[in-house]
């Protein structure tokens, strides 16, 4: 799948899944805006990585949850790159606890993170996006979305948001622009640390593949949906999830 030619701005992509698909962004010909809040150095390695094979790539810090930087950072790709035709929103943060328990601000900091990150970006694109007729917008959600977890309530919730989100978003700017989502199922990154093993033993055990993936698992999917090879694709939910959800 040929990416050549287009630009691709993949929100939290100094590590983990955001990482992998914006160096498979890069590998398949595009050129990458990559996002980072904190990871400055990472997200540095990724740029010149993408660089190193050949193609451009940036690396730009903004908490994707503020309005002010969004704005900002979508404008800086725009001065470098001249458009957007992709959006990856791949920001996002894993938290547990009993709903019982929870701390509101948990609660609020996960929405802020995984649902109202996506929502700033995709306001922030759509305009150059419509007015070009031409677009992709690639949610990262969750099978968790789809099935729910113990513990993971507000998790689950956000990810709901995003399918649902991927849905409307998707017959609204329809038919120049796609809008789906990949939901994974449990990708070995550094944001399972802060699930306990106990709930990652359960999880395995439910699995008919009986792994968590990698996320090279994932990375192939994003490369497809942002492909011209996807222009029938729009309002789907594609889950390289290790047969966790079969809906």
């Amino acid at each position: 799948m040929d990416l050549g030619g287009k630009v691709a701005l993949v929100t939290g992509a100094s590590r983990g899944i955001g990482r992998g698909i914006a160096e498979a962004f890069g590998a398949a010909g595009a050129s990458v805006a990559v996002n980072y809040r904190t990871g400055a150095r990472a997200a540095e390695q990724v740029a010149a990585s993408i660089r190193l094979s050949g193609h451009d790539a940036i690396a730009i810090q903004a908490d994707v949850a503020e309005e002010e930087d969004v704005d900002h950072m979508v404008t800086t790709v725009l001065d470098q790159f001249g458009r957007i035709d992709v959006l990856v929103s791949s920001a996002g943060i894993l938290t547990q606890s009993h709903l019982a328990d929870m701390p509101t601000r948990m609660w609020d900091e996960m929405m802020r993170t995984n649902l109202r990150s996506a929502f700033l970006c995709t306001r922030a694109v759509l305009p150059g996006m419509l007015s070009r007729q031409r677009g992709s917008i690639i949610y990262i959600a969750s099978q968790l979305g789809l099935k729910g977890a113990p513990d993971l309530v507000h998790y689950s919730a956000a990810k709901a948001a995003l399918i649902g989100m991927t849905r409307a978003l998707a017959r609204e700017v329809a038919p120049h622009v796609t809008v789906n989502a990949i939901a994974p199922g449990p990708i070995q990154t550094d944001m399972l640390a802060n699930i306990t093993e106990d709930w990652k033993a359960m999880k395995l055990a439910e699995l008919p593949l009986a792994r968590f993936g990698r996320v090279s698992d994932v990375t192939p999917t994003a490369v497809f949906l942002a492909s011209d090879d996807a222009a029938y694709y729009t309002g789907q939910i594609l889950g390289p999830n290790g047969g966790d959800v079969m809906p």
